[in-house]
């Protein structure tokens, strides 16, 4: 199975594309791809989210995974903010659904404490940790790490 993991951002848009199943080590997840779609930051806000769009259509096509899981929306301090990254969600979704592709959720604090296993690891340690379950040699674009994590942690918790 093709695994996508997507850490949405409005700026930054983290992916990460991870390979389990039988043709693969037994409880092994193996790396495929992974990298950060950025939307250019002096156009609007409707511009960059329809680059977002677009861009994440033509990865799917490049990529082909077989199912997708998105971290969810957290409520932060700033709700400009929050709401712009529901926005990037959204239309990481729409992608996603628009190609037929299955969408799961997780939260933030499931993955942190899934991969680190502490709900409130930083991001230093999570990449860390994607690296040694993943056997990378370079750490990951801080999104793109997330991103992984994200698919790590649901297959992690899909695994019997």
């Amino acid at each position: 199975m093709r695994l996508l993991g997507i850490d949405p951002g409005l700026r930054r848009t983290g992916f990460g594309l991870i390979e389990t199943g039988a043709s693969r080590a037994a409880g092994q997840a193996v790396y495929l791809a992974s990298g950060v779609i950025r939307p250019v930051p002096t156009g609007s806000e409707p511009q960059r989210l329809t680059e977002l769009y677009t861009e994440m259509r033509q990865l799917l096509a490049e990529l082909r995974p077989d199912c997708a899981v998105i971290e969810r929306v957290f409520v932060n301090v700033n709700p400009k903010s929050t709401l712009s990254l529901g926005q990037a969600r959204g239309v990481s979704i729409a992608a996603l659904a628009a190609q037929g592709i299955d969408v799961h959720e997780i939260t933030p604090l499931k993955v942190k404490q899934s991969i680190v296993g502490t709900g409130r690891a930083d991001k230093a340690q999570v990449a860390h940790m994607v690296c040694q379950l993943l056997k990378l040699q370079a750490t990951p674009n801080p999104d793109a790490a997330d991103a992984l994590a994200c698919a790590l942690a649901f297959w992690h918790a899909q695994s019997p």
